[in-house]
């Protein structure tokens, strides 16, 4: 690509330092000689350890639920595909206070499904349980739109070549979409893994905020910011410091997606 034109390249500058000047006031405002004890608090180490167990376990079913959702949906056409899709991807732009009266709604005690789970000795709502559901609800999005990209990407060729030798759906689903796809999958799974650490609204309406059960980094740093604000200065820059990582492995220059 040639050179820019200079007022596009002055718009790039600008919109450049929006996005960077926020992580630099929050850099700013750290005590960097305080910063190792400050992070070593019991409260900042429970819920630091607190957000990326649910993470990671809400990541385990943005898989094991996403992709057979990523498959279904590639594989409709026309109207039902979009109606399906949108209601999919919907988490991605509602309200998160929304997203956890849904949630509440639904799995809290008086809920579609939480009241005979409760019956069932099964409580959810308030409890780290509803912190994963939360995370999962607002990142599953992230997975499906990942594996549906890469399988409308794929001509089904070699699927096909499969087929006429004999080869079983379920045996080419295992031997050749899955690790076409395999890629794909896990940049969809990285960046569930980084939406479920920052979720925040979602787990404050449906999960609350009781320390060490649903108080996660994020709900952490909320109650810190008025009473301990260099302790939800410091926590803000760990989970600054993992989504830049994170978005950086989902997004090495040159990666191929679809073999």
């Amino acid at each position: 690509m040639g050179r820019l034109p200079r007022w596009l390249t002055v718009i790039a500058v600008v919109a450049a330092a929006f996005a960077v000047l926020p992580l630099l006031g929050l850099a700013s405002r750290a005590n960097w000689a305080q910063l190792p004890s400050q992070l070593a608090s019991p409260s900042s180490l429970t819920a630091l350890g607190l957000s990326l167990r649910t993470a990671a376990a809400a990541t385990a079913l943005c898989v094991i639920f996403g992709v057979p959702l990523g498959f279904a949906l590639a594989s409709l056409k026309g109207v039902s595909r979009a109606v399906l899709r949108a209601i999919l991807l919907a988490p991605l732009v509602l309200p998160p206070v929304v997203s956890g009266l849904g949630l509440l709604y639904a799995f809290g005690r008086k809920g579609l499904l939480g009241g005979t789970l409760d019956a069932a000795g099964i409580p959810v709502a308030f409890t780290t349980a509803a912190v994963v559901l939360a995370q999962a609800f607002v990142a599953m999005p992230f997975m499906v739109v990942s594996v549906e990209a890469a399988l409308a990407a794929r001509d089904g060729r070699l699927e096909a070549i499969a087929a006429t030798l004999g080869a079983g759906r379920s045996r080419i689903l295992r031997v050749i979409t899955l690790p076409g796809i395999g890629v794909a999958a896990a940049m969809g799974a990285v960046l569930a893994f980084a939406r479920s650490l920052g979720e925040f609204g979602a787990t404050l309406t449906f999960a609350g905020s009781l320390e060490g059960v649903t108080r996660t980094a994020p709900l952490q740093i909320y109650l810190a910011r008025e009473s301990d604000p260099q302790a939800a200065v410091a926590l803000g820059l760990v989970l600054v410091a993992l989504a830049i990582l994170i978005v950086a492995a989902a997004a090495r220059p040159g990666r191929r997606v679809i073999p």
